[in-house]
C-alpha cells in the first residue's frame, strides 16, 4: 500500500500544472467525467517550435488523460489564410507523431456565429458602431482611465439589425462599421470594453469563397468554437489571460441563449494558460516569419536556419529530440527565453542514438601513402551506430591516394596538436597507423598534398595491432567518394533576443548563418542518403541530406555539431 501511494505521489510530481488542474477536475466529475482538448491554428503561416510545445501539451494531456484531442483551424481572417498552410500544420503535427480525432474548422459555425450575433443584438448586447478603428481605439480609454461610449452605443436594436444584414453585403465597404458587443466600458479590462465582434473582409474565402464578408473575430469565435465541439480545456498562452474573463461572458450570453434547457447542462469550457516557448537568437512572431519569407531574406519556410517545424525537420531534427527539450523545459505560468543550446543538446542527445555514421572530408586536402601498394584496395568495416549494435556495418574503401580534412595537418604544430604533422604517428579510423613524411606546396605557399608512410601491421582489429597514438583522423579514399556539397548553418540573429531589440530585427540577422561547401566528399554509402535519414559525419557533426539532395549531386545540411562550440566562441 505504501509503494502504491509513493508510486502515486511520484506520478502527481511529474505532471504539469496544467495537467494537475485536469486531473482535479476529472476527480470532481466536471464535465461528465471527460477530457476533450483541441489544437487550434490559424492557417496563416507555417508552424513553428512555440506551436509544438501547444501541440504536445494539447494532444499529450489528451492522451495521457484517456480524452480526445482535435484539430481546429481557425479560418475566420480570409485576408491571411491559405489551403497550402492548412496542408503544411497537418504534415507537421503528424510529424511530430501526433493524431487527432477530428478536423474542424471555425469558418463551419460561421452561420451558428451569425445567428448568436443576431441574438446578441436583439437582446441589447451588441450594436454596428460606424467610428472609425482610430476612433474607436481612442475611445477605449487607457487601463487606468475609463473609456467613453460610442456615440451609437444606444442605437434602436432593428437599426443595428438592418446595419448587420448590410455588412454581409459585397457592396458595403471594409471598414465602414463593425459590430461591437455592448460590455462594460468602464471595466479595468480593456478587453471588456465593448470589443469588436465581426468585422468586413472581401477576399474570399479559401473555403467558404465569397458567400460571407462579415466575419467573426477571434475572441467572438474562439470561446463559441470550443462549445460547440465539447471541448472541456481550452489551453493556450499567457498572452490570453486578459482575454479569459470575455470568453467566460460569450459563453455565459450563449448558454442564456440556449435557454433553460442548457441550464441544466453544467458543460463549460476551462481555458487555462500556460508560458510560450521563447527561444534565443531567433524570433516567433508570424509577422516577422512572414517578412523574412517575403523579402528573401531566407529560402523560405523551411529554411534550416528557421524555427519553423518544416525548417527544423529539413536541417534533421528528430521529432523525438523536440518533444524531449519541449519535455525538459516544461510549463510554467512565467515567460521565459530559452538558450538554443538546450534544444541543440537535446537535438544531440536524441541523433546519437539513431544516427548512422559515415565518413565526409569537408575541406579536403590529398593524403598519399606512399608505400601503399598502386592500384590496391582493402574493405575495411565501419560501425553505422556503435550505440545500436542491430544498425549492422558497411564497408569503407581504403587505397594510396585518400582526401583528409586540411585543418587535421599542421607543419609546425605546436605541442598538444595531436593531429598529423611531420615525424607523429596518427591512426586513420578503421585503418592503418600512418606516419607523415612530409608536404608539397604550390607556388602560392598553399599545402597541396600530405605524404604519409603506413605500417602493414597496425591495421584495426588485427592481433597486435592497438599501439596507442594520440590521434585518429578521418579520411576518404579519393577514388571512391562522391563530391557533395555542405551547408553549414548558425544561429539567424546576431542577437540573444531580436525580439527585445529596439532595432529593426533585419538589421540583427547574422551575416554568417549559412555558410555553403562545394568542394566537399563523402562515401559512396552516404551519396545515396535521403531526406530522413539521420546521419553523423564522424568527428563533425550530425547532418541529412537536403530536398536539393540527388545521387549524383549530394547535398547535406548540418544539423548540430558533436558538442557546444557556440558557448565558447561567443563568451
Amino acid at each position: 500500500m505504501a509503494e502504491r501511494i509513493e508510486n502515486s505521489n511520484e506520478e502527481k510530481k511529474n505532471l504539469s500544472f496544467v495537467e494537475q488542474i485536469i486531473e482535479q477536475d476529472l476527480a470532481e466529475g466536471k464535465n461528465g467525467g471527460r477530457i476533450q482538448t483541441r489544437f487550434p491554428p490559424e492557417p496563416n503561416g507555417y508552424l513553428h517550435i512555440g506551436h509544438a510545445k501547444a501541440i504536445c501539451m494539447d494532444f499529450g494531456a489528451a492522451e495521457k488523460f484517456n480524452g480526445t484531442c482535435n484539430l481546429r483551424f481557425d479560418d475566420t481572417n480570409p485576408s491571411k489564410e491559405k489551403d497550402e498552410y492548412v496542408e503544411n500544420i497537418l504534415s507537421d503535427i503528424s510529424w511530430l507523431g501526433f493524431k487527432w480525432e477530428n478536423i474542424y474548422y471555425a469558418s463551419e459555425y460561421f452561420q451558428k456565429l451569425w445567428d448568436f450575433a443576431v441574438w446578441m443584438i436583439k437582446n441589447g448586447h451588441a450594436y454596428i458602431d460606424e467610428q472609425t478603428s482610430e476612433q474607436i481605439a481612442e475611445q477605449k480609454g487607457t487601463p487606468t482611465k475609463a473609456g467613453t461610449a460610442s456615440p451609437y452605443r444606444d442605437r434602436p436594436m432593428e437599426e443595428s439589425l438592418s446595419l448587420f444584414e448590410k455588412m454581409n453585403l459585397p457592396e458595403t465597404p471594409e471598414g465602414s462599421m463593425v459590430l461591437r458587443a455592448k460590455l462594460d466600458m468602464a471595466n479595468p479590462n480593456m478587453h471588456f470594453r465593448d470589443p469588436i465582434m465581426y468585422r468586413i473582409i472581401h477576399t474570399p474565402h479559401h473555403r467558404t469563397g465569397t458567400q460571407w464578408n462579415a466575419y467573426p473575430m477571434y475572441d467572438f469565435a474562439h470561446g463559441q468554437s470550443d462549445y460547440f465541439e465539447g471541448v472541456t480545456h481550452s489551453i493556450c498562452t499567457l498572452e490570453f489571460v486578459p482575454h479569459r474573463p470575455l470568453y467566460d461572458k460569450f459563453i455565459d450570453f450563449l448558454k442564456e441563449m440556449n435557454g433553460e434547457e442548457d441550464k441544466k447542462n453544467d458543460f463549460r469550457p476551462r481555458q487555462i494558460e500556460f508560458n510560450r516557448l521563447n527561444l534565443t537568437n531567433t524570433v516567433m512572431s508570424k509577422r516577422k516569419l512572414h517578412t523574412l519569407v517575403d523579402e528573401g531574406l531566407v529560402a523560405g519556410w523551411d529554411d534550416p536556419r528557421m524555427p519553423t517545424l518544416c525548417g527544423m525537420r529539413r536541417r534533421g531534427y528528430s521529432p523525438e529530440s523536440i518533444r524531449m527539450f519541449i519535455d525538459s523545459i516544461g510549463y510554467t505560468k512565467f515567460d521565459a527565453l530559452n538558450d538554443m543550446a538546450l534544444l541543440e543538446a537535446a537535438v544531440r542527445d536524441d541523433l546519437n542514438k539513431r544516427a548512422c555514421r559515415v565518413t565526409a572530408v569537408v575541406n579536403p586536402v590529398k593524403l598519399v601513402i606512399t608505400n601503399y601498394p598502386e592500384g590496391q584496395t582493402e574493405e575495411m568495416e565501419t560501425v553505422n551506430n556503435p550505440e545500436n549494435p542491430a544498425d549492422g556495418n558497411h564497408n569503407i574503401t581504403f587505397s594510396k591516394y585518400l582526401w583528409m580534412e586540411r585543418e587535421d595537418f599542421m607543419e609546425d604544430a605546436p605541442k598538444k596538436f595531436f593531429r598529423m604533422t611531420p615525424g607523429q604517428e596518427v591512426r586513420l579510423k578503421s585503418a592503418y597507423i600512418v606516419k607523415c613524411t612530409g608536404c608539397t606546396k604550390d607556388a602560392e605557399g598553399n599545402i597541396v598534398e600530405i605524404q604519409a608512410e603506413y605500417d602493414p601491421q597496425s591495421k584495426s582489429g588485427m592481433e597486435g595491432a592497438n599501439r596507442k597514438v594520440k590521434g585518429t583522423l578521418h579520411w576518404l579514399s579519393a577514388d571512391h567518394c562522391t563530391k557533395a556539397e555542405v551547408r553549414v548553418y548558425d544561429r539567424l540573429f546576431d542577437v540573444e533576443n531580436p525580439s527585445a531589440d529596439e532595432r529593426d530585427f533585419r538589421e540583427l540577422l547574422n551575416k554568417e548563418s549559412k555558410k555553403v561547401f562545394t568542394n566537399c566528399f563523402v562515401e559512396n554509402y552516404a551519396a545515396n542518403k535521403k531526406p530522413g535519414e539521420y546521419l553523423q559525419f564522424q568527428r563533425i557533426g550530425y547532418f541529412m541530406a537536403d530536398n536539393d539532395s540527388s545521387v549524383q549531386h549530394p547535398v547535406f545540411n548540418k544539423t548540430v555539431g558533436l558538442k557546444d562550440t557556440w558557448a565558447k566562441q561567443n563568451k
